[in-house]
């Protein structure tokens, strides 16, 4: 059995979940809908406060697929009622983020701004405090969105390995190398 798709998902008292024709289920709370189709041999099942994901047979596919959409259920469950939350700050000499509207403007160190515009479900803001790099902040209700949004903007300027340059994720940890010695 799979460890994941077997636990069950707690549904809080101002979520629904409706599962529809075609198994598209559709959670809706707080913080907005969001909708999945689910394939059509893995059940899903309300009992009580709490959702239930099963499968069929034990294939090796239905017991991927039994996780998966366990996960995808669960992570939109959380997405309507708490949200999702995507920190990066930016390392560099003059690299700045600035926010106007759904527009993200960036400038690290080409020779021109570069401009992004931000899904309608995420809102972004930067934060550039004296002192310390700036953050951008991406905020949204969809994980997968928010989680390919903020890979989009890290690539822009991935960190090298030599100084720490480049646009990182809050926290993360990088390898640094040496550099050339010199030789007498």
């Amino acid at each position: 059995m799979s460890r994941i798709g077997k636990l069950p998902i707690n549904l809080p008292s101002n979520i629904t979940l409706t599962v529809g024709e075609d198994n598209l289920v559709t959670v809706a709370g707080p913080k907005g809908t969001l909708s999945t189709p689910v394939n059509k041999d893995i059940i899903v099942k309300q009992e009580d406060n709490q959702i239930v994901v099963e499968r069929p047979t034990e294939q090796k596919r239905h017991k991927a697929m039994h996780g998966l959409y366990r996960s995808l259920i669960n992570n939109m469950v959380i997405g309507v009622s708490e949200g999702y939350k995507e920190q990066l700050e930016l390392v560099g000499v003059g690299y700045k983020a600035t926010v106007q509207g759904s527009v993200l403007e960036l400038a690290l160190g080409y020779s021109h701004n570069i401009f992004m515009t931000m899904p309608t479900e995420v809102t972004a803001s930067a934060v550039t405090e004296k002192g310390k790099a700036p953050v951008i902040t991406l905020e949204s209700n969809d994980k997968q969105l928010l989680g390919q949004v903020a890979a989009k903007i890290r690539s822009l300027r991935k960190v090298e390995p030599y100084k720490g340059k480049g646009i990182r994720f809050v926290g993360e940890v990088v390898r640094r190398k040496a550099g050339k010695t010199a030789s007498k």
